[in-house]
């Protein structure tokens, strides 16, 4: 089944309601569930490697923070922005302005940008330790079998 995108999301506390949370597939409602987007989404950063590992370190914390809290929401959606760190990070990497395909839907040429796979290797870092982490894998073999 495919992540819900028809959920009242304007109107769901999600830290109040874990029941109504789906994991969904990689970075599926990152910019949709709150109260997790407001606190995670104004560290989320990339453009330098010095931003980037200021911003994945302060993401990291607070997965762990959400972890001391037994917050599997708020650890699966720090975890989600890591992800979206290395994932945006890479494709400014590989494509000037970050744009994969021109104006026809063609595939760009890629032209690497080094400051930026330096900054996805390092979001890259965290987000293998947020999604490898037991009690996060416990909590989510927990959460879906609990609520789907």
């Amino acid at each position: 089944m495919g992540f819900d995108y028809k959920k009242d999301f304007d109107n769901i506390d999600f830290r109040k309601h874990p029941e109504k949370y789906e994991v969904g597939r990689g970075e599926q409602g990152l910019l949709m569930v709150e109260p997790y987007k407001g606190e995670i989404l104004p560290h989320w950063r990339f453009k330098t490697p010095d931003i980037a590992k200021e911003s994945s370190e302060k993401i990291y914390e607070m997965f762990l923070e959400y972890k001391e809290q037994d917050d599997f929401v708020g650890m699966d959606m720090a975890r989600k922005y890591l992800q979206m760190g290395y994932t945006r990070a890479r494709r400014y990497a590989n494509y000037k302005g970050g744009k994969k395909y021109d104006k026809d839907g063609n595939v760009n040429e890629r032209q690497i940008n080094e400051e930026k796979a330096e900054s996805a290797a390092i979001f890259e870092e965290k987000w293998i330790k947020a999604r490898e982490d037991e009690t996060y894998l416990a909590l989510k073999k927990e959460h879906k079998e609990k609520y789907g």
